[in-house]
């Protein structure tokens, strides 16, 4: 995929600001709050429903506007030309895709690809778990037709057997939602439990780059229940009285989790901040490339800020496979990283001042 222009409108720093960015590498430069990660910010919002850094609402339109606008041009991997806009106001929003109406925001995610890595990325693997199912789902909900269907129907079932839980109901009422819950919730987890053994050497290979001082990883699932001693249909029978008393469901595919496991390390907890960052890193390029293998072209790469979360070596190691990919990368920065040079890669500049981006 390749971003051919992007417009903001009210967006954060942005009264009204136009970026072109070209083919292959993208270097945007400013000082710190000049607006840089705004840009980024925009596209993510059009592929992902939310920043990366948030919610709309948490600060993303412009101090006292009713709304932003975002609107982006893009060409994906058959050179098919597209184009999308959204107003947002933080708590509605509207959108239009290749001139059409966008019903949900599904429609608008499913045409824009982009992964993005930025200084709060370490939270994939230091945060909470939500964090990590959002992250396997991105991947199938590119990948996989039946997935958003599957979420779906999990997800309805889910809501009503936790709202059902809440009124002290009849015993066949909660079979009926246990059954639901159960067939939809089994079948995702098979989807993810796929997904995960088909990423697993993706990620491997990365990390045999990026952290060989660890020695070989191990990639571990958790399916949010005790899959391995029954079905979630049981499970969920086994722990009606608990569900009961807590007022919602608490196994299944909604806690499911996983985990990376290093020879010689106690656990997550042993590694360093440096190498939680390079582990995040090494999950977000390989995420990239599982997509590409599953639909013949590469998402567009954000990297925001490398050159202040990694070290010369490793930055240049990154930028070295990454140009040879062919993706489209958007990378800010204060300054040029060290690594572009030692990678022999010449980018497309751009500099961020009082509120318009031009070349440098």
């Amino acid at each position: 995929m390749q971003l051919t222009r992007l417009r903001l409108d009210r967006f954060r720093g942005f009264e009204q600001a136009e970026w072109r960015p070209g083919p292959g590498f993208n270097l945007v430069l400013g000082e710190n709050g000049a607006g840089k990660t705004s840009l980024l910010e925009a596209v993510h919002l059009l592929g992902h429903g939310r920043s990366f850094r948030g919610r709309v609402r948490d600060g993303l339109v412009r101090h006292g506007s009713p709304s932003l606008e975002v609107y982006a041009e893009w060409f994906d991997g058959q050179q098919r030309a597209h184009r999308a806009g959204m107003r947002h106001s933080g708590s509605s929003w509207e959108a239009r895709l290749d001139g059409e109406s966008v019903a949900t925001l599904a429609e608008l995610c499913a045409a824009l690809a982009i992964v993005s890595f930025d200084p709060g990325s370490h939270e994939l693997i230091s945060g909470g778990a939500e964090h990590r199912r959002r992250f396997l789902d991105w991947t199938l909900f590119h990948v996989e037709p039946d997935f958003l269907e599957t979420w779906r129907r999990f997800s309805r079932s889910l809501r009503q057997r936790n709202a059902l839980l809440k009124t002290q109901p009849q015993e066949r009422q909660l079979d009926a939602w246990d059954d639901e819950l159960a067939e939809a919730g089994e079948r995702l987890n098979a989807l993810r439990e796929q997904q995960v053994a088909q990423w697993e050497p993706l990620l491997f290979a990365e990390l045999a780059s990026s952290l060989p001082e660890l020695g070989p990883p191990r990639l571990v699932f958790i399916p949010g229940w005790r899959r391995q001693e029954r079905s979630l249909r049981v499970s969920l029978a086994a722990g009606r009285e608990r569900d009961l008393a807590l007022g919602y469901t608490a196994s299944g595919p909604h806690r499911a989790d996983w985990r990376v496991e290093f020879e010689g390390l106690p656990g997550r907890d042993g590694l360093s901040r440096g190498q939680t960052k390079l582990l995040a890193l090494a999950a977000t390029l390989s995420q990239a490339a599982q997509f590409a293998g599953g639909r013949d072209e590469w998402p567009i790469i954000a990297l925001d800020d490398l050159g202040s979360e990694l070290d010369r070596e490793h930055q240049a190691r990154v930028l070295s496979r990454l140009a040879a990919t062919g993706a489209q990368l958007l990378m800010t920065g204060t300054e040029a990283p060290t690594g572009l040079e030692a990678a022999g890669i010449s980018p497309a500049v751009f500099h961020v001042e009082h509120g318009r981006v031009g070349p440098a």
